[in-house]
């Protein structure tokens, strides 16, 4: 566990795997609560960005006839994969990036 502790009064890796926890809900919650730690902040807009980008995916994968259901269920695994290792790296408190969507979240982080 992490010594360290979040505005909210959580410890920061607690806070940062509810972000992946909860995606949408968790996510906003820390992205609006947290006012202090970045490590919190970085993994609740790197949660937001992926799960949104899979789900964007998964919907647009509904209009691709005949292996439509197949590039769904593939995107939902996927997304469970990526859901169960952030949560791991989250609660170890490191700063896991994704490719693609790591980048754009710490770009954004800066201008916070």
């Amino acid at each position: 566990m992490s010594p360290f502790r979040s505005s909210t009064g959580l410890p920061e890796n607690l806070a940062a795997a509810l972000c992946y926890f909860f995606p949408f809900i968790g996510a906003v919650a820390f992205l609006a609560l947290e006012k202090r730690s970045r490590f919190v902040l970085f993994h609740s807009l790197q949660s937001l960005i992926a799960f949104g980008a899979l789900m964007v995916a998964h919907v647009l994968s509904g209009f691709i006839p005949l292996l439509g259901d197949l590039v769904g269920a593939l995107i939902s695994l996927c997304s469970f994969a990526v859901w169960l290792l952030m949560i791991y790296h989250a609660l170890g408190g490191r700063w896991f990036k994704l490719p693609w969507v790591g980048p754009i979240a710490e770009s954004q982080l800066r201008q916070l």
